[in-house]
C-alpha cells in the first residue's frame, strides 16, 4: 500500500521534507509525490528544475515522483486538487492521501468542504462576489454566516483551502484523507522558525544571494529569475486579441477586456497585474490567467481530464508502485508522443512548459529537456 502527496516543492524545503517524514511514521507505507512540473499554481515559473526537485524529494522520504501535468498545475484550487487526486485514484496500491495544513481537525475541514456543495452557501458566494469581494474571501465568509467561525475560518488559510478541495476531489473514493499539521513558517510568511521558512522566503533570500541552507535539505545547483521571462511574455502577450484571452480559464464576465487593455497601456509584468488587479480579481488569479495565455491554455482544454502517469524519478519500492496504475504510465515523453492518444496534448504542453521555463535562467538552457533527460532513480531502500 502507498500514501499519495500533491505537492510543489517549489523549491524542496525542510518543511516539505517533514510532511513526507510523518506521512512515513503515521503509516509506515512508501509515498508517491505527485508534484508541479515547470509551472505552479500561482502562474510563475517553478525555481527550479523539476529533476531537481524530484532527485531531492527522492533524497528525502518519497519512492515515486510524477508530474502533475501543466494544465492543471496552472490551475485554480479545484482544479489544481482535481488533477492531483485523479493520479493518486489511479493506483491500486493508494490508500492514504497526506497533506499539510494548518488546520488537522479532519471533521472541521469536511464540513468545509460539505458547505462548499450547499446551494445556500453558493448563493451567498455569488452575491458576495456581486458586492466586490474575491472569491476566496467570499467563499469564507459565507461558509462562517452558514456554519459559523470553525468551519469559515478553516478556509482563511491557504492551505486550508486546498485540503478542503482534495476533501472534494476525493468524495466516495477508498482513499482515505490524511491531514498533517504544518509546522514552523506560516504559507508565505516573512518570518522564520528554527529551521523552517516558507519557500517564497526562501525564493527572495536565494534570488538575492543569501545563504538560505538551512532552510533545506540541499541547495538547488540553479534558479530561474522573473526578470529574465519579461520580455519574452510581454511578446506573447501583446500577440493575443481580446478573443482570444475570453477562451483563457477563469476570464469571462469582461475581465478579458481589462487584461487586454492593461496588456497595451503597460510595459511591464508588473504593471499589467496592477492594473487588471481589483478586488473581486485577486493577483493570484491574474497570474494564472496570464500564465495560461502564455503557454496557451485554454478553458476548453483545462476541463478535461488526463489519464497519463508521467515519471520523473523512483526509488525500488516506487518501481514497484508503478505497476498498480490504471493511466498510462509514461516514462518516454518521445515515445508517448510517437504512440499518438488522448494525453498527447498534454504531453506537448508539459514539454514547452519546460522549454519556457528554461528561459529563465542565468544560463539560458536548450529546448527539449523532456525528451532527454533521464528518468531519477534512486538506488537505496528505506
Amino acid at each position: 500500500m502507498a500514501t499519495a502527496v500533491i505537492c510543489e516543492f517549489n523549491p524542496f524545503h525542510n518543511g516539505h521534507k517533514y510532511l513526507l517524514e510523518q506521512a512515513k511514521k503515521l503509516r509506515n507505507e512508501p509515498v508517491i509525490a505527485v508534484m508541479s512540473g515547470s509551472f505552479t499554481q500561482r502562474g510563475e515559473p517553478a525555481f527550479c528544475s523539476k529533476f531537481e526537485r524530484a532527485r531531492t524529494a527522492l533524497e528525502n522520504g518519497a519512492d515515486l515522483v510524477l508530474e502533475l501535468p501543466t494544465v492543471y498545475a496552472v490551475a485554480c484550487a479545484q482544479r489544481f486538487a482535481q488533477g492531483g487526486v485523479d493520479i493518486a485514484k489511479s493506483f491500486g496500491e493508494v490508500n492514504y492521501l497526506a497533506f499539510g495544513c494548518e488546520t488537522d481537525d479532519i471533521a472541521l475541514l469536511r464540513a468545509a468542504a460539505d458547505a462548499l456543495g450547499d446551494p445556500k452557501v453558493n448563493g451567498l458566494i455569488a452575491d458576495k462576489m456581486k458586492n466586490g469581494a474575491y472569491y476566496p474571501q467570499a467563499v469564507e465568509r459565507a461558509v462562517r454566516e452558514v456554519l459559523g467561525d470553525g468551519a469559515g475560518g478553516a478556509l482563511a488559510s491557504p492551505n486550508n483551502i486546498l485540503a478542503v478541495e482534495y476533501l472534494r476531489a476525493l468524495g466516495d473514493s477508498k482513499i482515505t484523507p490524511l491531514p498533517i499539521k504544518r509546522a514552523g513558517a506560516a504559507h508565505d510568511g516573512s518570518k522564520t522558525s528554527a529551521d523552517f521558512a516558507s519557500a517564497s522566503y526562501i525564493r527572495g533570500m536565494l534570488r538575492s544571494g543569501k545563504d538560505a541552507s538551512s532552510f533545506l535539505p540541499s541547495v538547488p545547483k540553479e534558479i530561474t529569475y522573473p526578470e529574465n521571462f519579461e520580455r519574452a511574455f510581454l511578446m506573447k502577450l501583446r500577440s493575443l486579441t481580446a478573443e482570444d484571452l475570453k477562451k483563457l480559464p477563469e476570464t469571462g464576465e469582461g475581465l478579458e477586456n481589462r487584461i487586454f487593455s492593461a496588456v497595451r497601456n503597460n510595459n511591464s509584468i508588473e504593471e499589467i497585474l496592477e492594473a487588471a488587479k481589483t478586488k473581486r480579481y485577486t493577483r493570484a488569479r491574474l497570474q494564472r490567467i496570464l500564465c495560461c495565455a502564455i503557454l496557451g491554455i485554454t478553458e476548453e482544454l483545462q476541463s478535461r481530464r488526463a489519464s497519463y502517469a508521467r515519471v520523473l524519478g523512483f526509488s525500488p519500492e516506487g518501481a514497484e508502485l508503478l505497476k498498480s496504475c490504471s493511466f498510462e504510465v509514461v516514462t518516454s515523453v518521445a515515445k508517448a508522443l510517437a504512440s499518438g492518444g488522448e494525453n498527447s496534448v498534454f504531453l506537448r504542453l508539459d514539454a514547452l512548459a519546460a522549454d519556457v521555463a528554461a528561459l529563465g535562467y542565468k544560463t539560458v538552457k536548450s529546448c527539449g529537456s523532456d525528451y532527454h533527460t533521464k528518468i531519477i532513480k534512486a538506488n537505496c531502500a528505506r
